[in-house]
């Protein structure tokens, strides 16, 4: 038994789940997720969604957690959403925003315009004396996760210097450098 799996997934207060289709629908004040799913028999009980796999086979208890980790994550979503705050560490690192479209500074001859999708929220802090940081806001946690990501595969972090495009309160193991 799935030790994830087995766990209800409780429905936050303004939050409504339909299930038509093998298609669970998440609606909340931040905005609508859907989600297909196979394998897997889900119910709407008390306030609670319940995730059952149909049988025991080896790609039904896989997903008897997958399903209910990503159901958890949507009710989640759209009833508080979701923040990952970017942090660029680096000499004459720089982000600013104008709407949608998000303007990186990061030591290349040009600097990178990105368009980020609609459902995602930027709000750029430069204060002096300390390093920029991007903060990406949405109710869908995959879609932050893979728009931070395409930011920081701009600059990754290095580990002798530190700089580059980190997660705020990422740890960046170090190296030493050249030893004379």
């Amino acid at each position: 038994m799935s030790r994830i799996g087995k766990n209800p997934v409780a429905i936050l207060e303004g939050v409504t789940v339909d299930i038509k289709d093998n298609v669970i629908t998440v609606k909340g004040k931040l905005g609508e997720l859907t989600q297909e799913f196979s394998g897997v028999a889900i119910k709407v009980e008390e306030g609670n969604v319940i995730v059952e796999r149909n049988s025991d086979s080896k790609e039904d208890r896989s997903k008897h957690g997958l399903y209910r980790a990503l159901i958890s994550n949507m009710v989640e979503g759209v009833s508080k959403g979701w923040t990952k705050d970017l942090e660029f560490v680096g000499v004459g690192y720089r982000a600013s925003n104008q709407g949608q479209k998000l303007e990186l500074a990061v030591g290349f001859s040009h600097n990178i315009v990105l368009d980020i999708a609609p459902e995602v929220k930027i709000e750029t802090i430069s204060a002096k004396g300390k390093n920029p940081i991007v903060k990406l806001t949405s109710h869908d946690k995959q879609l932050v996760g893979q728009v931070a990501a395409k930011i920081r595969s701009f600059r990754t972090p290095e580990p002798y210097k530190g700089k580059g495009i980190r997660f705020v309160g990422e740890l960046i193991r170090r190296k030493a450098g050249k030893s004379a």
